[in-house]
């Protein structure tokens, strides 16, 4: 198992082969899935198999999120290349209930952008979100991103954040 971030707060690590139930049950939570586009189930265990077979790929993926204090699960991350502009890489999190309003998600995004910076050659990291995710829209900005113009996609519009690599 690879861990590619460890704080004194979180925790970002590969998922271990035995760790489907944790990362399907995370979007059985309809709060949870609120503001990401809907998948069934079997896609899910499907995101599941893809990100055990990214990490022999390469350096992006989907992984799990832990409390570093309790080690609890707080839910799956990813970074990939983004669709729209597949020069910039694209950052997300999903996090459970219990782990909302504690600072997992601004340390999950500071991690993963230090991370796409140190590991790939991109100068732009950029994320979206519903337009009506004030949260995650909030915690972007407090970890440095600037927003841009929404974006308009075939299933909807989403806001658009990025974050450029400083010199």
């Amino acid at each position: 198992m690879h861990i590619l971030f460890q704080s004194d707060r979180i925790i970002i690590r590969e998922f271990l082969p035995t760790e489907i139930t944790l990362f399907t049950t995370l979007f059985e939570d309809p709060l949870v899935t609120t503001y990401i586009p809907y998948r069934s189930p079997e896609q899910y265990v499907d995101l599941f198999h893809e990100a055990l077979e990214d990490y022999k790929k390469g350096r992006l993926s989907r992984w799990a999120v832990f409390d570093a204090v309790t080690y609890d699960f707080a839910g799956t991350c990813l970074a990939r290349h983004f669709a729209e502009v597949p020069a910039q890489l694209e950052i997300g999190y999903v996090l459970n209930q219990a782990s909302w309003g504690k600072g997992i998600a601004s340390a999950v995004s500071r991690a993963l952008v230090d991370y796409c910076f140190a590991n790939t050659d991109t100068r732009e990291v950029v994320a979206v979100t519903d337009p009506e995710n004030i949260g995650s829209q909030k915690v972007l900005e407090k970890t440095g991103f600037k927003r841009l113009p929404n974006l308009v996609r075939a299933d909807g519009e989403v806001t658009y954040f990025v974050i450029q690599r400083s010199e």
